[in-house]
């Protein structure tokens, strides 16, 4: 039963965003018959390193959606504190709910079914924004974005001219 409302939920939500598109990210599905994986591009924030780029990452749904958060992974190269070396997204609201087993997050910033899939993009860009090098997922990006502002810059400007060749 929990699939059946998972996927129509998704199905739902793709249909709202093809009807009303939101600056800054496209969504779709990787493939027609899996509601569940989703593929999304991603316009890099203007005024920030990744204007200009286009970086498109798969989100990946739990069967226990919208009780359990998708996981984002992005495809393009990414240079960032929040990012994994992998591709893969961490900030708050992608994690479980509940509290927070290491004590770096609230429970309120945790996951919450009431995020939809424009929440959660709406968070990545944010995240594109400003980076938290607080708790980072990749350590080194996190120390060159403290210590080498313009080594960081000079990575993250590979990284949008990379995904606008792929373009």
């Amino acid at each position: 039963m929990e699939k059946n409302q998972a996927s129509l939920l998704l199905q739902q939500q793709l249909k709202h965003l093809c009807k009303n598109p939101v600056d800054g990210f496209s969504a779709g599905l990787v493939d027609e018959s899996n509601v569940f994986q989703w593929s999304v591009s991603i316009m890099g924030p203007p005024d920030t390193l990744y204007e200009g780029g286009f970086f498109n990452a798969i989100m990946t749904f739990p069967e226990e959606y919208p009780n359990l958060p998708p996981t984002v992974r992005f495809t393009s190269e990414m240079w960032h504190p929040n990012v994994y070396s992998d591709g893969k997204v961490c900030i708050s609201i992608l994690h479980p709910p509940g509290d927070d087993p290491n004590g770096y997050e609230l429970a309120s910033e945790r996951w919450n079914p009431v995020h939809t899939v424009e929440t959660i993009m709406l968070s990545i860009i944010s995240m594109l924004s400003s980076p938290n090098d607080e708790s980072p997922a990749n350590v080194e990006a996190a120390k060159e974005w403290r210590e080498n502002r313009a080594g960081f810059r000079k990575k993250v400007s590979r990284c949008v001219r990379k995904s606008q060749e792929m373009l």
